[in-house]
C-alpha cells in the first residue's frame, strides 16, 4: 500500500503544480507529465489489472473521483458522491469441465480450455468444418462443432461468431500456434453469463472450447454421435460490485442540454501467464481513454463557464459485457433525452498504421454529422479504416446509440498487438501522441459545450439493434 500511496501523491502533486502553470499562461495546454501520471497510476502494477467488479476496480474508481473533484467538478444532478456503484452476479467455475461423447471423456486443463460457457450443461450432434468453409457450412441449430484451421485468434472469434449466429451450440476450436494466446484475450479465465444484479438471469449462446490436438483427434474419429459440455459452479459464490466514477461541470443554461464524455476504467486483472507474465496492465485498454477523459475534464474545469453542461463518466466492467455503461444507461443522472452527444474514449494509446498521422479513428464516422463537425474545429479525427471489425457496435457507446443518443468511439489503433494481453503496459504506450490527440480535442469540445449546434444521425445512420 505504500508504494500505491506514493504513486497517487507523486501523479497529484505533479498535476496541481502543472495546472497552475497552465492556468497563470492563460492558454490550456495538455502536458504530457500529467497524461504519464495518470498512467502510471492506472496501469501501475499496484492496480493488479484493474479487474472488472473487484477492489482493484473500486480503488481505480476512487482514484478517478477523486481526480474529478480536484478539478472543481460537482457530483451530478441526484447524487451524493462521485461514485454510482451496482451489484453484480458473476458465476464462477471449479476449473474441472468435461466433454463427453462416444465413450470418451476429456478434462479441462489436459485436454482443452473452456473460454466461453453460457450456461451448466451444453449438448449437441457432432461435426466437423473447416474454418475457410464457415460461412457455406450447413450447420443444424444446435450442432456441436469441430473447427480446423483457424490459424490466428482474430479468425479463430471470427469462427465463433459466424457459428453462433448459425445456432450452434458448441464451438470447438483445435489449437494452432496462433490461437494459444486465445485464453488470455478472453481474459484468462472462463466467460460465464455475469450480469448486473437487477436484471434477470439469461442463458444462451454458444459454448466455446479450446481443442488441444490429441484431444481433438478422439473427437474427429466420433463425428456424427452427441457431444456433452458439463461444468459446475463454485457454491461459494462472493458477492461483486461494479463502479462508475461520474462527475459534473454545470452549464449556465440548463435548456441547452448535456455532452458526455466517456471511457471505461476496468481491464482484465491477473490471468494466464504470457511469457511468464500474468499481470494485464491495460494501459492502453482503457486507463488511455480514461486519461483522456480526465484531462478534457482538467482541460474544461480550469476554463470559464460553458453554456451547455459537461459530464464525465468512466464506467466499470465494460471488460465482463458492458456493465458499468449499462447500469449508467438504466440510471442516468440526467435525462437521456437531455443528451446532445456522447464521445467515448477507447485505446488511444497509440498510432494506427492505417489512420493519417496524429489521427484518432472515430467508429461510425458515416452515421451522424458529429465527427466531421468536430474535425471541422480542430479535432484529430478521421473515419475508422475497419469498418468489417464493426468497432461501433462493440464498445460502451453502442447502448446509449440505440437509445437514439448520438454516441461514437475515438480511438487509436484499433487491433494493436498488445490487445488483451500483458504487454499492454506503459512501455508501450506513445505518450506524445496520446497528448497530441487529447489536446486536439479541447477547443472543439468546449465549441460544442459553447454552441447551439446539436449533432444529428445521418439518413440510415442510426443504429436498430439488428446490425
Amino acid at each position: 500500500m505504500q508504494k500505491l500511496a506514493r504513486i497517487v501523491m507523486l501523479a497529484c502533486a505533479g498535476l496541481v503544480c502543472a495546472s497552475a502553470f497552465a492556468q497563470q499562461s492563460g492558454q490550456w495546454t495538455v502536458r504530457p507529465e500529467w497524461v504519464r501520471a495518470h498512467e502510471e497510476f492506472l496501469a501501475s502494477d499496484a492496480m493488479q489489472g484493474r479487474g472488472s467488479a473487484t477492489h482493484d476496480e473500486e480503488v481505480t474508481a476512487t482514484y478517478v473521483a477523486s481526480e474529478l473533484m480536484g478539478y472543481g467538478l460537482k457530483t451530478a444532478p441526484g447524487m451524493t458522491g462521485y461514485i454510482q456503484s451496482a451489484d453484480v452476479i458473476a458465476p464462477m467455475l471449479d476449473g474441472h469441465a468435461t466433454i463427453a461423447v462416444g465413450g470418451v471423456t476429456l478434462e479441462e486443463g489436459k485436454d482443452f480450455d473452456l473460454l466461453i460457457s453460457p450456461g451448466k450443461t451444453a449438448e449437441g450432434k457432432l461435426l466437423q468444418v473447416a474454418a475457410p468453409d464457415i460461412n457455406s457450412a450447413t450447420v443444424e441449430r444446435g450442432a456441436a462443432v469441430v473447427v480446423t484451421g483457424a490459424d490466428n485468434a482474430d479468425s479463430a472469434m471470427a469462427v465463433y461468431s459466424a457459428l453462433r449466429r448459425k445456432g450452434a451450440a458448441i464451438v470447438l476450436l483445435v489449437q494452432a500456434p496462433g490461437t494459444e494466446n486465445l485464453p488470455g484475450m478472453l481474459g484468462g479465465r472462463t466467460r460465464t453469463p455475469i450480469r448486473l444484479a437487477e436484471q434477470s438471469a439469461q442463458r444462451g449462446g454458444a459454448t466455446l472450447v479450446l481443442l488441444r490436438a490429441e484431444a481433438a483427434a478422439k473427437l474427429t474419429a466420433v463425428v456424427g454421435s452427441v457431444v456433452n459440455v458439463s461444468v459446475k459452479e463454485l457454491a461459494d459464490q462472493k458477492p461483486r460490485k461494479t463502479y462508475n466514477a461520474i462527475g459534473y461541470l454545470a452549464g449556465t443554461d440548463p435548456k441547452a442540454g448535456t455532452i458526455l464524455l466517456t471511457a471505461h476504467l476496468d481491464h482484465l486483472g491477473v490471468g494466464r501467464p504470457v511469457n511468464g507474465d500474468a499481470l494485464y496492465n491495460g494501459a492502453n485498454d482503457d486507463a488511455a481513454g480514461t486519461t483522456a477523459v480526465l484531462e478534457l475534464a482538467h482541460a474544461l474545469a480550469s476554463g470559464p463557464a460553458l453554456k451547455r453542461s459537461v459530464l464525465f463518466v468512466c464506467y466499470g466492467s465494460e471488460e465482463i459485457g458492458e456493465l458499468g455503461s449499462t447500469y449508467f444507461g438504466e440510471h442516468p443522472p440526467v435525462p437521456l433525452k437531455d443528451l446532445v452527444a456522447n464521445l467515448e474514449f477507447e485505446m488511444i494509446g497509440n498510432q494506427d498504421p492505417k489512420m493519417p498521422k496524429g489521427v484518432l479513428l472515430l467508429t461510425g464516422w458515416e452515421r451522424s454529422n458529429l465527427g466531421p463537425t468536430l474535425k471541422a474545429h480542430g479535432a484529430l479525427l478521421g473515419p475508422d479504416p475497419y469498418p468489417e471489425q464493426h468497432f461501433f457496435e462493440r464498445s460502451d457507446n453502442y447502448a446509449l446509440a440505440l437509445d437514439g443518443v448520438v454516441a461514437h468511439t475515438a480511438a487509436g489503433w484499433g487491433t494493436p498487438p498488445t490487445y488483451h494481453q500483458p504487454s499492454d503496459d506503459l512501455e508501450h504506450l506513445d505518450i506524445p501522441f496520446m497528448t497530441a490527440a487529447i489536446q486536439s480535442l479541447v477547443e472543439p469540445v468546449r465549441w460544442l459545450a459553447e454552441s447551439d449546434f446539436k449533432p444529428e444521425w445521418n439518413p440510415g445512420g442510426k443504429p436498430n439493434g439488428r446490425e
